[in-house]
């Protein structure tokens, strides 16, 4: 088998812009052009998906860049296809970049008779030939269990922190960060940490899936710039409702920072109607042109994190120094 040389990217139709991006940064570090690999993802007429590589991948280290957003179905089927056709093109290695891992918020039985659908989406993934998934914030932790390859899960937490350093680096001391459940008080204390800030929560209870009926806050944010922190913000309705109750009591300024900005149905107008001065999300997902547009969205670019991180994995060093800020903090230089 030929010696592997160099790592080769292929991209989906997810979220070209990044994948771009990506190839663009570890030509930086590579100091060569490290590009795409020619190939074709298309649909026919009845929308079945097909995938045609153009160059030789025999025995080469590859890796799928795709997250699997909405259409959750067709970046999926997107990602598995190509999976399966590299395998039969003799790829020595395929390791599927997944950005935002779809699927994610089915990872337990919440009732009878209910699937665990982020398990069923982990072992097709390892059955159409991935054998490594580089992905960032999954929604809960144990999903790198559901799957018997090995699965690098990134964090936001690191970018997001050097993001408030420079944002608020003239009243860092009157910044608290906000948890907006109960379930994510370990990634908000963890960025917490990271910044030196003291942490409080919004317990939020549902009487129905869609509607929250109270909201309480935990800790005291009087005179505060809070910053609320979680992985995935789909229709904004809990995320504005918080910044409101945070408002109420006391908050001088409320932020977001969100890893996945699904943003979906009445999103985008809910965020720019709130209370909140900004809403910072990360570019794993395809940012639509309303997102794009909108006055208070902003979007942190993950292209250098997922470049270092990918030829971290190609050349067998660690992972998890890019979770330290020491690490990142030169990669994001003059980014941020």
């Amino acid at each position: 088998m030929p010696t592997v040389i160099e790592p080769k990217l292929i991209a989906g139709n997810a979220n070209k812009p990044l994948a771009n991006a990506i190839a663009r940064r570890m030509s930086l570090y590579r100091g060569g052009a490290v590009g795409l690999v020619d190939a074709r993802v298309e649909r026919f007429n009845d929308q079945e998906i097909f995938v045609e590589v153009y160059e030789n991948v025999r025995g080469e280290d590859m890796y799928i860049l795709q997250p699997t957003s909405n259409p959750a179905n067709d970046n999926l089927m997107e990602l598995l296809i190509m999976a399966d056709a590299l395998r039969r093109s003799s790829a020595a290695r395929i390791t599927a970049v997944i950005p935002y891992f779809g699927y994610a918020r089915q990872d337990r039985r919440t009732k009878a008779r209910t699937p665990i659908t982020s398990k069923l989406v982990a072992n097709m993934i390892h059955e159409a030939g991935v054998e490594r998934v580089l992905t960032m914030d999954l929604h809960a932790a144990q999903i790198q269990g559901f799957f018997d390859i090995p699965v690098d899960n990134l964090y936001a937490s690191p970018i997001f922190a050097l993001d408030i350093q420079h944002q608020f680096k003239d009243s860092l001391q009157d910044v608290m960060v906000i948890s907006p459940d109960v379930g994510g008080v370990a990634r908000a204390r963890e960025l917490a940490k990271r910044i030196n800030a003291p942490l409080a929560i919004v317990d939020k209870r549902r009487e129905k899936p869609g509607e929250i009926a109270e909201m309480t806050v935990i800790g005291d944010v009087t005179g505060k710039k809070c910053i609320i922190v979680d992985d995935i913000c789909d229709t904004a309705g809990t995320l504005c409702k918080a910044a409101e109750v945070l408002m109420d009591h006391g908050a001088t300024e409320v932020h977001a920072y969100i890893t996945h900005g699904v943003l979906s149905g009445p999103a985008v107008e809910r965020v720019t109607k709130s209370v909140m001065k900004s809403l910072v999300i990360t570019d794993s997902i395809a940012a639509t042109d309303p997102v794009a547009a909108a006055p208070n969205i902003r979007i942190l670019p993950t292209a250098p994190i997922f470049a270092q991180a990918i030829l971290n994995i190609w050349n067998g060093t660690s992972v998890s120094s890019l979770f330290e800020t020491d690490v990142l903090g030169p990669i994001y230089e003059g980014i941020l």
